[in-house]
């Protein structure tokens, strides 16, 4: 790994989950159901799909990938029949709103390095490419929020979703199936566990399990369910890829905007995190 691609690498990871927050946020099905989507797993799934319009099961659980899409199927398209995707996109920037708002307070919100941090990651996106990126495609097209920390979450989601679509590329090139995906990643220690998988992409016990045999026939995982080092290759590999796929943006920031976007989206990210943004057991193999 290059230094600058350690570099881009790690101004993602501290952009990428204050992205997510607004999803693990009460806020968000509290707006969803002001508009009639109540069911828990149509919150996520039509909040971050409406973005493309009112398309189909196949076109969603194309682009998300690692969810089942027979979960994904039970929710789209009946759900545009309960709220447009045009509302649903508004009552998730407020709930985005109101859960920046809270998780990292007043001073935070109109301080000027927020604003600061909302340009850089702005900039970024002036580089990323629309082909073959249907999220990011997507999300781009929706307006700049004019609020500092509203247009810093619309940066870091259209950063968050051009880098997610050159996953799915590196994924399909390295054979790598949405269940093998999310396997392999919970045995890095560094993916959701396997509790937040299961209650949240639609995939049953036996489906991680068929994927576990899979991996292990490959060599990817030993009998206990780690990583071989065949294993550690294939995700080294694949990060590697995703950064190959993701490096225009950071590129176009240049190295002192992306050090100076890194500094600032961690002390975002500290806030946040330290305001209980996240589950405490989100992360690592249980």
């Amino acid at each position: 790994m290059t230094s600058e691609t350690a570099t881009a690498r790690r101004c993602h990871h501290v952009l990428d989950p204050l992205h997510a927050t607004v999803y693990f946020s009460p806020d968000l099905p509290k707006e969803l159901s002001a508009i009639g989507v109540d069911e828990p797993d149509a919150v996520y799934v039509a909040s971050r799909a409406a973005a493309m319009g009112a398309v189909g099961p196949g076109a969603v659980a194309a682009a998300f990938y690692n969810f089942n899409p027979e979960m994904i199927a039970r929710l789209v398209p009946s759900v545009w029949a309960t709220a447009s995707p045009a509302a649903i996109v508004g009552a998730r920037l407020r709930a985005v709103d109101s859960t920046l708002r809270r998780l990292l307070g007043a001073e935070v919100i109109d301080s000027p390095e927020l604003a600061e941090a909302a340009r850089l990651a702005l900039r970024a996106t002036e580089a990323c490419a629309p082909q073959a990126r249907p999220l990011y495609a997507a999300h781009a097209e929706l307006p700049v929020p004019a609020e500092p920390h509203l247009a810093y979450w619309y940066a870091t989601t259209l950063l968050r979703e051009h880098r997610g679509d050159g996953h799915v590329s590196a994924l399909l090139t390295l054979e790598l199936d949405p269940l093998e995906a999310l396997v392999s990643h919970t045995a890095t220690g560094r993916g959701m566990t396997p509790h937040w998988v299961l209650s949240t992409r639609g995939w049953q016990q036996s489906d991680w399990d068929a994927a576990q045999a899979r991996l292990r026939e490959r060599g990817v995982l030993d009998a206990e369910g780690a990583l071989t080092a065949d294993g550690i290759r294939l995700r080294s590999d694949l990060e590697l890829l995703t950064d190959r796929l993701d490096r225009a943006p950071y590129q176009h920031l240049g190295a002192a905007g992306v050090e100076r976007l890194t500094e600032l989206g961690r002390e975002l990210l500290v806030k946040a995190a330290g305001a209980g943004a996240f589950p405490a057991d989100l992360i690592g193999k249980e």
